[in-house]
């Protein structure tokens, strides 16, 4: 999946409904590119938090090149994911 602009209340909707998507589907990796999005608020980082946290085990989702906003979120919030891989090249 590759995402553009602002994760922000007015994408929630639609963010929260592609997570979703993506964790019903039987993949072991999931990647979500983030280089063209610029902004990603705490309920956008916590809807992927929480879309990580409830895969089962062996899955994970590798998030690409995310904005510098999401990358401390997750590190401020939720250290050590397991399911959670952040790939900033």
């Amino acid at each position: 999946m590759r995402a553009a602009g602002e994760i922000s209340l007015s994408t929630r909707a639609t963010w929260e409904a592609t997570l979703e998507r993506l964790a019903s589907h039987g993949h072991e990796v999931f990647h979500v590119e983030l280089s063209a999005v610029t902004f990603v608020d705490v309920a956008g980082a916590s809807a992927l938090a929480v879309t990580a946290q409830k895969l089962d085990a062996g899955r994970r989702i590798v998030v690409s090149r995310p904005p510098g906003t999401l990358r401390r979120l997750l590190e401020l919030f939720w250290p050590g994911l397991p399911a959670l891989e952040v790939v900033t090249r």
